[in-house]
């Protein structure tokens, strides 16, 4: 199936993803970053899965999530009579549970349920057997229990376990696939009616606290509602994406792994919480920054795992084919050893806005801000691997330099406006230093507009946060002359590129990728901001069309092909999605 078939469900904890075709092709347990027990979304049937639907095969089902959840109902309607599976994952409780009912609507319809269960990523076949109607499967530290009350049988010699039976209206078949650690035993059995009702209040209390009145209200409640899935409740970190090496061009080498916390990510994240009403919720991200960059200033990594730890080890995993013949399959991600100038200013620039915005306050966060600062004074002038992680030469990234010049005014701020002890005439003059350098080196006089890096000439989405970030006035010429070259040369009937890979060497990997989505926000973004209103408009409108029937985005898009591609759901694309309606609605401040 296509990226965009699939939905997600998730418990704050895990997330699986369900295909229109009632397939579960993607589930980590018991943690986003865990081994996959089914992978089919990268390596067909036999990685695993968990299909659960009629057995005539007619048109794709329709489907949607009940009002204000991540309840996925999908309804098919066979010549036999109507029936819908719901799918969801209740609030964690002793261990991980999947859930899907079975409801009868009209008729009656014969069902199928077919589950292939592998655990690392499809590598393990897992040892089976039967007792008091479940299906115990275990290998090494994995176990799963499959409850229902149809008869389940296995066949020892495909690894399949299956089921056939039919509904008629008013019947309710519950499944309920249960994780844990294989050396503590099967946990007590959830009630799959007590735990759709408890999902349904959980979900529907947490989106009710939404403060956002736009015209763009159900888009903005559906991001949420994913940002909150994708949300690792123990600890507070999101992860970029719920998914491995989906590819940002089909049949390509750009396949990363993303469920991983990106610091890039942490002020639009920030922003895109506060302005919606989830202080609660920013406060929790917050406090992740601050101990997962605790520590020598110096080792400040661009990424972290869910808990906050440094070490993110790549490597492939060469028996997956991966989606639609996309190799390599990778797990980890060595970015997270890149040098990234920018994440510095990010993290000031979190701790700045959430102290702005009256979050709780937390002693170390300005000691933590100090100590950044200190190492960045001296170390602003190094090139780095850029936004993007470039793997290729260092180089100086004009993007990276404007997040150096950020941290010393947003440092300069919190001594001014927010009366914080620190040196602000050396942080005024640094300010006043790194905006020269850019303004000299990183601008091209001739086609009035910023470079990528000092001395290019190809350009860099990421040069339309300039208007965001408050580095020039919105008036100023240079900046609407940025957006429109960005708009002119990376922008493909209005869908953005990061950059252009081959542009001065810039990237030395194969193939190119597809439309950058949250760049394309940023676009709509700095329209808004310099009063282009109805084009903001237009374009925004044009992009949430990109979303699939559920209202999910996924990294990147292909404009030619029609098709969304890279890792999905993207946290960063649905965080855009909510700060440019903020935008559009005249509530989001550039600086």
């Amino acid at each position: 199936m296509r990226i965009e078939d699939y939905a997600l469900i998730g418990d704050m904890h895990t997330a699986a993803l369900v295909g229109r075709d009632g397939s579960i092709d993607w589930l980590c347990l018991p943690r986003f970053d865990s081994g996959a027990c089914f992978a089919a979304l990268l390596g067909g049937r036999r990685a695993g899965r968990w299909s659960l639907a009629p057995a005539w095969a007619g048109p794709p089902a329709a489907r949607r999530y009940q009002d204000g959840t991540l309840i996925l109902e999908t309804a098919w309607d066979t010549p036999e009579g109507s029936v819908r599976v719901l799918d969801f994952m209740p609030p964690r409780g002793q261990a991980p549970d999947v859930m899907r009912i079975v409801e009868g609507v009209r008729g009656r319809v014969e069902m199928r349920m077919e589950m292939i269960l592998r655990f690392d990523y499809g590598n393990v076949v897992p040892w089976v057997r039967h007792g008091d109607g479940t299906l115990a499967a275990m290998a090494g530290p994995n176990a799963t229990w499959l409850r229902s009350p149809v008869p389940l049988d296995h066949d020892d010699h495909t690894h399949r376990t299956t089921a056939s039976f039919t509904v008629a209206p008013g019947d309710r078949v519950p499944f309920v696939l249960t994780w844990r650690e294989s050396w503590l035993g099967a946990p007590d059995p959830a009630d799959p009616v007590d735990s759709l009702a408890v999902t349904e209040r959980a979900w529907r209390d947490w989106v009710g606290r939404c403060r956002y009145e736009g015209e763009y209200g159900e888009a903005v409640r559906t991001s949420l509602l994913v940002l909150k899935a994708l949300t690792y409740a123990p600890t507070g970190g999101l992860v970029a994406a719920a998914t491995t090496s989906l590819p940002e061009r089909l049949g390509g080498s750009r396949n990363w792994d993303y469920r991983y916390c990106w610091l890039r990510d942490a002020s639009f994240t920030l922003d895109a919480l506060i302005s919606s009403g989830y202080e609660t919720e920013a406060t929790a991200w917050r406090d992740w920054l601050l101990r997962t960059v605790a520590g020598d200033p110096a080792d400040l990594q661009i990424m972290y795992t869910i808990e906050g730890a440094r070490r993110i080890p790549e490597w492939t995993l060469g028996w997956l084919p991966g989606y639609e013949g996309s190799r390599p399959v990778r797990v980890g991600n060595a970015a997270s050893r890149q040098f990234q100038l920018d994440v510095y200013g990010e993290v000031i620039d979190c701790l700045h806005r959430a102290r702005e915005a009256g979050l709780p306050p937390e002693d170390q966060a300005w000691d933590l801000q100090r100590a950044l600062m200190e190492y960045l004074e001296g170390a602003w002038r190094k090139p780095d691997n850029g936004l993007w992680e470039v793997r290729g030469p260092r180089r100086d990234f004009t993007h990276s330099k404007i997040l150096a010049w950020v941290a010393a005014d947003r440092m300069v701020s919190a001594v001014e406006r927010q009366g914080l002890d620190g040196p602000a005439d050396r942080w005024r003059a640094l300010r006043e230093e790194i905006h020269r350098e850019v303004c000299a080196r990183g601008y091209d006089p001739g086609r009035n507009t910023f470079t990528q890096f000092f001395g290019s000439k190809g350009l860099d989405a990421a040069l339309l946060l300039i208007p965001r970030l408050g580095f020039l006035p919105l008036d100023d010429p240079r900046v609407r002359g940025t957006v429109d070259a960005v708009r002119r040369e990376l922008a493909d009937d209005g869908f953005v590129r990061r950059y252009l890979p081959e542009a001065d060497d810039v990237d030395r990997l194969s193939g190119g990728d597809g439309m950058f989505v949250a760049c394309s926000f940023w676009l709509a973004d700095a329209l808004a901001l310099l009063g282009r209103t109805e084009e903001s408009r237009a374009l925004f409108g044009r992009l949430l069309g990109l979303r699939n029937d559920v209202g999910l985005l996924s990294e990147e898009y292909d404009v030619r092909a029609g098709r969304q591609t890279g890792n999905f759901p993207q946290a960063y694309s649905h965080v855009a999605i909510v700060n440019t309606a903020t935008a559009l609605a005249g509530g989001s401040d550039p600086t």
